[in-house]
């Protein structure tokens, strides 16, 4: 460069300085050193993202991502800089408001409030600014808010500031996200499904409400993770639906889950085949069982030929008589320490009927969802003990290399 000025890039200079800073010790740091680092590197980082932001804008207001065959300039840089869409359209977001955000960049360049703050402002004002009926836009309120509150406070002020500002394209806004909800269930083998879809803002913390006391851990020795509870759940949750759409017990009244299975697959015996579950396929014995225990029950005959010979009357087990004496009785699941009402758990047959079992009240309990497949799918087991108190078994080590019948006798 003429006029003496230096000749060295100040990009390999930073590359240098983050080699040198990665490759120092930290070997004997204390705890509040750790801590005093993150604040410093943080900082440095935010630094580095206005700087980003700048030349992400730049390079924004050019045709180079169209030259090179991307449709945007976000999707140029998500590709080529490896970036989620959010954070691309962040970092073009701030370098095009930057220069009406003095302050908001002041309070980042001097660690006030972080790039994450300033990426919201900055959407914020992006919003406010190209609506046609807002009026202008003031940084100094929301810049104080950003000063006290986190950044997931600070998310929900600059909603606000968008509502005080245009309520009309604020619900705009809100109708297309519903208008844009999906679920595809997808089929997998075996007839597992893979959800994909998407809610707005009042579907998700709806779902999230009905979801988030059925995912609580049911005990101790609820060992699984969060997600998994939450998918148990969401199943639970359907299944409470198809059990109050079919309390009426009347033929035709609500949908309901269909099971077909011989008698031998009901009394878990060796060599007895699948049950049959629609939108589902094969299902084990146990789950048969399961699903049997507190069910509507229609004999259906077939002779050699697989020709109907016999079709018997449906019957829901147990009676509605019994079921109302079930939840005076134990007033919800009967699994020791477990919270879940009556309305959320099915009967369950001590020694199973397909075994003998009577449909009376000294051989039903109330079982929640969980522990009822506990109970048959999962290899523990719950009897009543002399003084009539419940008492649960944990499973044998070699229970899931075998199906287990609901008398406890091997299956396999």
């Amino acid at each position: 460069m003429c006029n003496g000025a230096s000749t060295e890039d100040p990009l390999a200079t930073l590359e240098a300085a983050v080699d040198g800073l990665r490759n120092r010790s930290r070997t004997g740091w204390t705890p509040e050193q750790l801590g005093q680092q993150l604040i410093r590197i943080r900082h440095l980082a935010d630094l580095i993202e206005l700087e980003f932001s700048a030349i992400a804008a730049g390079f924004a207001a050019t045709e180079e991502y169209e030259r090179q065959g991307s449709v945007s300039p976000v999707a140029w840089i998500r590709h080529e800089c490896r970036m989620s869409g959010r954070a691309a359209t962040d970092a073009v977001s701030v370098g095009e408001q930057a220069d009406a955000l003095p302050a908001s960049v002041d309070a980042v360049t001097e660690g006030r409030i972080g790039f994450a703050h300033l990426a919201l402002l900055a959407g914020c004002a992006g919003a406010i600014r190209d609506s046609a009926t807002a009026g202008e836009f003031d940084e100094t309120p929301l810049l104080a808010r950003a000063l006290e509150h986190s950044v997931s406070r600070f998310r929900h002020d600059c909603a606000h500031a968008r509502h005080a500002a245009d309520a009309r394209e604020f619900l705009r806004r809100q109708v297309d996200a519903v208008e844009a909800r999906s679920l595809e269930l997808l089929p997998c083998q075996g007839g597992a499904v893979v959800l994909r879809g998407f809610l707005d803002a009042v579907g998700g913390a709806t779902l999230r409400t009905a979801l988030e006391p059925l995912a609580r851990r049911s005990g101790a020795v609820d060992d699984r993770h969060r997600d998994r509870r939450l998918a148990d759940a969401l199943v639970e949750l359907a299944g409470h639906h198809l059990g109050n759409a079919c309390a009426t017990g009347r033929p035709g009244q609500g949908a309901h889950l269909q099971v077909t299975a011989s008698l031998e697959t009901l009394q878990g015996l060796v060599g007895a085949s699948a049950g049959e579950l629609g939108f589902a396929g094969p299902i084990p014995a146990p789950t048969v069982q399961r699903l049997a225990c507190d069910a509507s029950i229609a004999r259906v005959v077939l002779g050699p030929d697989s020709a109907v010979l016999d079709v018997g009357r449906a019957r829901r087990l147990p009676s509605g008589a019994t079921r109302r004496a079930l939840q005076v009785r134990d007033r919800g699941c009967a699994w020791p320490r477990c919270d879940r009402p009556a309305s959320w758990t099915a009967a369950h047959h001590l020694h199973h009927w397909a075994h003998g079992g009577a449909t009376d009240l000294s051989n039903l309990v109330l079982l929640c969802h969980r522990h009822h497949w506990l109970i048959h799918e999962g290899g523990w087991q719950l009897v009543r003990e002399h003084d009539g108190a419940l008492a649960t078994i944990p499973p044998i080590p070699e229970y899931r290399r075998s199906a287990r019948a609901p008398d406890h006798s091997a299956a396999a």
